[in-house]
């Protein structure tokens, strides 16, 4: 059995102290505009102290980017699903919506390259990729199996995204549309894989 101690304990304990205080920045000053000076204020370091940590902003990032998708995870695990499949692919949905309008600095950093030169290590990575896997579980489930239609239902959602945040922050002008274009994909992929099995 692995033993966690009582130094390492304490070690996560601030890395977790530092990386929520490090999206208090991010919200207040955008993801890109973190400082690390202003970093080590929040929590009563100095600079250099703040090396011992994260070695660098983009380390700083990753452990950011990392936490964001434990926190989706943490969203998906918790859902009740309906047992209608389409149905539980809307409910899916409209709670990966709602987690990515909730946080605009969150949703930066996990789902667009703003950041010049990063890029997530693989355990950070490997947390993104069971959240995309969770997603396309659902919507095969409903009927979205080709890699096409995934990306299209992908990028739809990523869409409406965008506009919510970018023209209505706070609203629902955009994310309203989520479920009725959410069947217009699901039946168009249904359709084309019916198409493509008819002999």
């Amino acid at each position: 059995m692995v033993t966690v101690s009582k130094v390492q304990q304490r070690r996560e304990a601030k890395v977790a102290l530092i990386v929520e205080a490090a999206w208090d920045l991010a919200r207040r000053d955008g993801i890109t505009q973190v400082s690390m000076r202003d970093l080590a204020k929040a929590v009563g370091m100095r600079q250099p102290s703040l090396y011992a940590y994260f070695d660098s902003k983009n380390a700083l990032y990753d452990d950011m980017f990392a936490d964001g998708n434990r926190q989706l995870v943490a969203v998906l695990s918790a859902l009740e699903l309906p047992a209608d499949p389409r149905a539980a692919l809307k409910t899916a949905l409209k709670a990966f919506a709602d987690f990515a309008v909730s946080d605009a600095a969150r949703y930066s950093l996990l789902f667009t390259r703003v950041i010049p030169g990063f890029e997530p290590s693989a355990p950070s990575y490997a947390i993104a990729q069971d959240v995309l896997s969770r997603m396309v579980a659902i919507m095969s489930a409903a009927g979205v199996t080709d890699p096409g239609d995934v990306d299209c239902l992908v990028a739809m959602t990523a869409g409406l995204i965008d506009a919510q945040l970018s023209n209505d922050p706070g609203g629902t002008r955009w994310l309203q549309h989520l479920d009725r274009m959410t069947d217009l994909l699901v039946d168009n992929a249904i359709s084309a894989t019916n198409t493509r099995s008819t002999p």
